[in-house]
């Protein structure tokens, strides 16, 4: 019996890492599609290249996906399916997140870690105060770790 647990448990970290690793490249995938459906909508009202001429306008395209993918994430995260489908979907929205806490404040790295350190301990505190499975603390460790080891080692994303 107690075999069969931790079996259970191991086979879940994997599906975790797998499955949330092949999620996270769909999500840059459908982020690339999504900023170019809005390039293709903004070409029809400016003759202007809106990414290069206008500065706010690449930033605005991250955070208005990243909205999307908040609003995608919250019924999905709320819903009645096994946790271990939930933990594995959790790697999109906290690796987006943490990416763009490192998208905005590139040029300040001390503010980066800070911050994303901050978000980090501020979902896992939740999840501690909601009395969630070890499954979601693992899906966001996982996914911070990963990043922290990237930027440290200079990995561009």
């Amino acid at each position: 019996m107690m075999k069969s647990i931790w079996i259970r448990y191991v086979l879940s970290a994997l599906a975790v890492a797998v499955f949330g690793f092949i999620l996270l490249n769909l999500l840059f995938l459908l982020d690339f599609g999504f900023q170019s459906l809005i390039d293709a909508l903004a070409q029809l009202f400016t003759s202007a290249a809106p990414n290069t001429e206008i500065s706010w306008f690449p930033p605005l395209k991250h955070f208005l996906f990243l909205l999307v993918i908040g609003l995608v994430s919250w019924p999905i995260l709320r819903s009645k399916i096994s946790q271990v489908y939930k933990a594995i979907f959790l790697v999109v929205p906290t690796a987006l997140l943490l990416v763009t806490i490192g998208i905005s404040f590139y040029r300040w790295p001390v503010v980066v870690y800070s911050l994303c350190t901050i978000a980090t301990v501020g979902i896992l505190y939740y999840f501690y105060t909601t009395k969630k499975s070890w499954l979601y603390y693992y899906s966001v460790i996982l996914v911070a770790l990963a990043l922290l080891i990237a930027g440290l080692t200079g990995t561009e994303i």
